[in-house]
């Protein structure tokens, strides 16, 4: 049955809540996080559970590909519908059903969304009209740019490994950026091609620029899950306890009185991105995603994660031998240190501010299950990915961001090549308007970085609850 629509898109304003309401369900929430995973169900390796049933996916021809079992003992219903937007139940009838779980924690755990509503159905109808079924993967365009991109970098790479300077470590490092963005994206997102070779072997962007293939597929395909969810999505956490971008309350002992000041250290936190990405050997020697384990995804007995592990290792190695040995090696001083440095802070920043302004703005949803847990009543994950969500600029932002300027089209069809955004984004601010889903829109980047300046003072602050849903200046709405 489909939710009632008529609540989904009439939630009160957050700010209707007193500070003591929030802070009541806050702690009955975490009381209650606490007992669903004491009564989580136990599956075995290569089990999954969708919607309260329980298959094992040990010998089934996933035509993704085998990352299907990145997940393997987890609840993926989230995951599995967001990913296969088209499918209906007779696909599922090709895993292997092996069990279900218990009604009460398959309530409390997997039915805080809802699938199937009017502004779904309709949304999912008008963009299949634009790019129907099969027909979404990476474009002769974007295969050309992606290819553009792999040539410039690895160019710049020999050139940085002979000799480094100032100028190069600031080019270099937004190349870096460049893969990270318009490559490995959608390659690790299934979305660069209907090949899984093709995926596989773009997604190793991920670890020529720093950062690990299979840690950015479980961390990022949960985040794409549970967008701002108050337990759920590891992004909101990452920056912690530096920086907070949840609206905890004014007594929370996650709030500290360095936050107050966090808008202006913001941009020092987010260039040291690539410093702790790169040299985080720990991680990528366990593969073990901590800001995914943090949030509840089990992942210490997953057998296919822990056989990538010795060539996740192996690349990063490789990778720091080019980057840092080898330029120290052939040059060494403290100028080809700073050279290096230099590299990773514009790299980092180049990554960093426009993954933080996406889902950190003013009158974004920071909390789009609230209601489930005041009412019981299952919010629309459709709509909760727009209003969790923004998106700025027009095509020219779309090739330099790899369609990560899209990012409300983005989260509603993350298996969707970036190419196709520009061209679907009116259909679907269409349809939002329509059924009453709020869509921020900034014409240009700089307005949504202040806006994001703006929202991260106030949450660090804490003077957000009760101002947050005013109207911003610089936002512009369908």
């Amino acid at each position: 049955m489909p939710p009632n629509d008529q609540i989904l898109r009439n939630r009160k304003p957050i700010q209707e809540y007193t500070e003591q309401q929030s802070k009541n369900n806050n702690e009955q929430h975490a009381l209650q996080e606490t007992k669903n995973k004491q009564q989580a169900p136990s599956l075995k390796p290569n089990e999954i559970i969708i919607d309260g049933v329980v298959y094992d996916i040990s010998n089934f021809n996933h035509p993704g590909g085998e990352s299907i079992k990145i997940f393997s003992q987890n609840d993926v219903t989230v995951h599995y519908k967001m990913i296969h937007p088209w499918h209906t139940e007779k696909h599922l009838e090709k895993l292997k059903r092996v069990g279900s779980v218990n009604k009460h924690w398959r309530q409390k755990n997997s039915e805080e969304y809802a699938f199937d509503s009017s502004f779904e159905r309709e949304l999912k109808r008008e963009v299949f009209k634009i790019v129907p079924p099969g027909q979404e993967f990476g474009t002769t365009g974007f295969l050309t740019r992606a290819l553009v991109y792999v040539a410039v970098f690895a160019g710049l790479l020999v050139w940085w490994m002979m000799r480094t300077s100032y100028e190069l470590a600031v080019v270099y490092g937004v190349s870096m950026a460049l893969i990270g963005l318009n490559v490995q994206h959608d390659a690790n997102h299934g979305a660069a091609s209907r090949k899984v070779w093709v995926n596989d072997l773009l997604g190793l962007g991920a670890d020529m620029v720093g950062g690990c293939k299979w840690l950015w597929m479980t961390k990022h395909w949960t985040h794409h899950a549970y967008t701002n969810h108050k337990s759920k999505d590891p992004d909101g956490f990452s920056a912690e306890p530096v920086v907070i971008l949840h609206n905890y309350d004014a007594q929370s002992d996650r709030r500290s009185a360095y936050h107050s000041y966090q808008s202006i250290y913001l941009i020092f936190v987010l260039s040291g991105y690539w410093l702790s990405s790169a040299f985080n050997i720990p991680e990528v020697w366990r593969l073990q995603d901590s800001g995914a384990a943090d949030v509840g995804v089990k992942l210490d007995e997953n057998a296919w994660i822990n056989k990538k592990a010795k060539y996740a290792v192996t690349i990063r190695l490789i990778y720091l031998f080019c980057n840092v040995v080898l330029p120290l090696w052939l040059n060494p001083s403290w100028t080809t240190f700073y050279h290096i440095q230099t590299m990773g802070v514009v790299g980092s920043l180049a990554l960093g501010l426009l993954f933080t302004l996406s889902h950190n703005f003013e009158n974004a949803d920071r909390d789009p299950t609230l209601q489930s847990h005041l009412t019981s009543q299952p919010v629309c994950w459709y709509k909760a990915q727009v209003e969790t969500s923004c998106t700025y600029g027009g095509t020219i932002s779309g090739w330099l961001t790899g369609g990560l300027n899209f990012q409300i089209e983005h989260h509603l069809f993350p298996r969707m090549c970036s190419a196709w955004y520009p061209i679907i984004a009116p259909t679907v601010r269409r349809v939002c308007k329509k059924h009453g889903v709020r869509y921020t829109y900034y014409p240009w980047l700089i307005q949504n970085m202040i806006s994001t300046v703006k929202y991260t003072h106030k949450v660090g602050t804490g003077t957000l609850l009760s101002d947050h849903l005013k109207d911003n200046p610089f936002k512009g709405e369908t």
